[in-house]
């Protein structure tokens, strides 16, 4: 008896000295509004009062550009390009071996608690969930563990949140963030720094005061837990994680596979009994060392001493036993499709100079999206460009992207001049283009699937599994028909013409979404177009349609893309509208779509497509947007 007590008592001192562990979680925020990191109009007292006493990295770097697949990413520390959980608002299979990271932590006799955001973007979504966390909702709190045990406790507030920034109508707002907030951290409206990608003016000021308040309402609140993690008499036995999912809820940042998509705010606070976990010492230090999502789930299993999954590949950061490995010198990051619409964006990053490859430039960088699109803010952008407001800077959001962007971050932090044209640097540009080659293939993304597909395979497996196949995925062939996108020259044009008659669908189908960037030069091949309109893999025919239409206003391709849409399939429709919508001679298709959200309406079709069907008729006819409440 004296012994079962004795083995008690120690292993309750062993819990004891490991950490307890809090996060708290911000939404949609980028380092440039924050004070610490140098915004001046700010009123963010406490996550400046953490930096001061902490670690701030200055190079921190979410695993995606929207909140669904960075936090798939984050619960499990497995990366979305992996998993096939890029897409925002998606629901594909993972397999049953990746858990939710906080699992391990219950496994090793932590207490963990979620309050209260999931969205975890997978259809393991209840799984991950149920296993993660011993309660998780908006009462959950590390007040409810066993006396003694170590915590794990994470607070997601969510008024930074696009909703409340820009989505929401404007005094939806001013009761979610302006009436909670105190007087003296109000920011007004002639404070605030406007990017040079806005223009400057009161309407737009209003606009961007929302996101600063968003902010320091989030601020206010981080505060509190801190207050009575305090008066708890835990504060001294605590490590605290402050950052944000991604960059800014605001256009150009959130969704943009550029810098400002990626780049988040992170901070951590240790207190004086853990300083020596801190391989950067702590008392308002700042790191340039890269650190990337993916690394969080790591990095707790270590500081709770329980085993790191294999399926794992991020850096542990922290650490006193196990020195963490080096920081990596360069790192990928991905951006995919969001709200039913493809999207594909690549990025290597040294910290400072961040190179950008666009898959699919025939998309402007402000592509139509539903939560965007009937924002005020992107009203007022539209209603500039409309008026002849906007200067060549602010114009170029709405064009058609460049293939390749390079930026330097220390000296452009708003990524205005594109140097991927300069001879200066054409030796980095190659060597990055390289890097992100040799990682793509190395990693086998499977984000280079239709997302039609993505969802064929979650029927009986998980993208994560068939990716591994080089039979089935062959992702060097893939990718090196995915290269040719956006290359405008006879050569490539060529190549991708070839490539249509490719023995692997998903070869055919980058050659197919290649050509939709080489406009009216794709002409001369009227005839092998005409040619793979036969093509019996779904997406490739829809892609091919869509550019015979477009430069040739094929009737046989039209009946094809008309078809499609009225059918309402899952995906495919999706793709069928979304090719359309960036094409010409677009009235064409109003007909169809019109059918087709009538048939939603009276719930004859799935509403798989409403959203882009909806988009469509914005753009094409000026039918408003209708709103709908998002918390």
């Amino acid at each position: 008896m004296l012994l079962m007590a004795y083995c008690l008592a120690i292993g309750t001192l062993y819990a004891q000295q490991r950490p307890n562990v809090l996060w708290v979680v911000i939404e949609d925020t980028s380092p440039q509004f924050i004070g610490c990191y140098g915004d001046s109009s700010a009123r963010t007292p406490a996550i400046d009062k953490l930096a001061r006493g902490g670690v701030r990295f200055s190079n921190a770097f979410a695993t995606g550009t929207v909140c669904s697949p960075s936090r798939s990413a984050i619960i499990t520390g497995a990366r979305t390009y992996e998993m096939g959980t890029g897409n925002h608002r998606s629901n594909y299979a993972i397999p049953a071996f990746i858990k939710g990271f906080p699992s391990y932590l219950r496994q090793a006799g932590y207490y963990t608690s979620n309050n209260k955001k999931t969205d975890y973007n997978t259809s393991a979504a209840k799984r991950l969930t149920t296993e993660s966390w011993d309660e998780s909702s908006g009462e959950a709190g590390w007040w409810n563990r066993k006396p003694g045990q170590p915590f794990f406790a994470v607070f997601n507030f969510d008024d930074s949140h696009q909703s409340r920034t820009m989505t929401n109508p404007y005094q939806l707002y001013t009761k979610q963030v302006l009436d909670e907030l105190p007087a003296d951290r109000k920011v007004a409206e002639k404070e605030v720094h406007v990017p040079p990608f806005f223009r400057d003016s009161d309407s737009m000021r209003k606009q961007l005061a929302r996101i600063y308040n968003g902010i320091s309402l989030a601020d206010y609140k981080l505060g509190k837990v801190i207050d009575r993690l305090e008066n708890d008499h835990l504060l001294d036995s605590t490590i605290i994680f402050f950052y944000a999912d991604h960059g800014e809820g605001m256009p150009r940042a959130k969704t943009n596979g550029i810098d400002l998509g990626f780049r988040a705010p992170l901070v951590i606070w240790f207190p004086e009994m853990y300083k020596g976990l801190s391989p950067w010492g702590t008392g308002g230090v700042a790191t340039a060392d890269l650190v990337n999502f993916a690394d969080f789930a790591p990095t707790l299993l270590q500081l709770a001493g329980a085993p790191i999954p294999e399926y794992m590949h991020g850096r542990a950061l922290l650490g006193k036993d196990a020195a963490p490995a080096p920081a990596p010198k360069q790192m990928l990051l991905t951006s995919d499709g969001a709200e039913g619409v493809t999207e594909l964006c690549r990025t290597i990053t040294d910290g400072r100079f961040t190179y950008s490859r666009v898959f699919m430039p025939f998309m402007p960088e402000l592509f139509y999206k539903k939560y965007f699109d009937y924002s005020e803010i992107m009203q007022q952008m539209r209603a500039d460009l409309k008026n002849n407001l906007l200067d060549n800077t602010q114009k170029r959001l709405f064009e058609t992207r460049q293939t390749e962007y390079l930026f330097d971050y220390n000296n452009d932090p708003w990524q205005l001049h594109n140097l991927a044209q300069d001879p200066q640097y054409q030796p980095m540009l190659e060597e990055m283009r390289q890097k992100m080659k040799s990682d793509i293939i190395r990693n086998r993304d499977v984000m280079f699937l239709p997302e039609y597909e993505l969802g064929q395979i979650s029927k009986t497996g998980t993208p994560y599994e068939f990716r591994q196949n080089d039979q089935e995925y062959p992702i060097a062939d893939i990718y090196q028909a995915a290269s040719l996108s956006g290359i405008r020259t006879n050569n490539s044009l060529k190549k991708q013409v070839e490539l249509l008659k490719h023995s692997n669908r998903f070869v055919r189908y980058w050659a197919a979404l290649g050509l939709k960037s080489q406009g009216e030069a794709v002409k001369k091949y009227s005839r092998q177009l005409k040619d793979a309109l036969k093509d019996e893999y779904a997406p490739v025919k829809i892609v091919v349609a869509s550019v015979l239409y477009d430069q040739a206003r094929d009737d046989m391709a039209g009946n094809i893309l008309k078809e499609v849409i009225e059918t309402g399939k899952p995906f495919l429709t999706r793709l069928a509208i979304q090719m359309v919508q960036y094409q010409q001679n677009r009235d064409a298709f109003v007909p169809a779509v019109q059918q087709l959200l009538n048939e939603i309406a009276q719930k004859k079709k799935a509403a798989d497509a409403r959203e882009p069907a909806e988009l469509f008729m914005y753009s094409v006819k000026n039918v408003p947007l209708k709103y709908e409440t998002f918390w």
